[in-house]
């Protein structure tokens, strides 16, 4: 399936990528996360997660839930940077669609966890903003999964302290629904 995207000329993201960052970690993985697009870094070396939000992540992998990067599954929305770092537009979000929905069904974890605004709003189909979603879990698909809202990572570099604290809780919560 990553090779079939590496192909995809669905948007006009495709335009402009170094390659596809298709997604990262365990296709056996119980929690797969949700980020939004590519960054530079991620569109040099074809991986999620890569930069400062990604050493974040991993950061708290290891101390919210216990594990690796190589344990969960990471992918984005859309799997091409957009230009200059940029929101992905509607067209490219719903051209990437289908790939993600793919990557969830092969995967088929316990929980999902949403990283900010793009990946909730998508996978809950609701405009309500990531500081509303948060703080909560929500079934998502069929077969039914955890949903797990939370702030994207570069959320928590920039807003500090409280932005963490939410974040650790949100994690706490995706680790107590692997669990059950």
């Amino acid at each position: 399936m990553a090779d079939d995207a590496a192909a995809c000329t669905a948007c006009g993201l495709s335009e402009g990528r170094t390659q596809v960052v298709f997604g990262d970690g365990s296709p056996d993985a119980d929690v797969v996360f949700v980020g939004e697009a590519p960054g530079a870094r991620e569109d040099e070396q074809g991986v999620p997660f890569v930069g400062r939000s990604g050493q974040l992540l991993d950061r708290l992998l290891a101390e919210e839930l216990g594990v690796e990067r190589a344990d969960v599954y990471i992918a984005n929305v859309v799997k091409c940077r957009p230009p200059d770092n940029r929101d992905p537009r509607p067209d490219e979000i719903a051209a990437c669609r289908p790939w993600l929905a793919r990557q969830l069904d092969l995967v088929d974890p316990t929980v999902i966890i949403t990283l900010g605004n793009f990946a909730s709003r998508l996978l809950l189909e609701t405009a309500t903003g990531i500081t509303k979603l948060r703080g909560a879990d929500y079934r998502y698909g069929d077969p039914p999964r955890h949903l797990v809202p939370t702030f994207h990572p570069a959320a928590a570099l920039r807003g500090g302290a409280g932005v963490l604290a939410d974040m650790r809780s949100d994690f706490g919560r995706a680790r107590d629904l692997m669990a059950a």
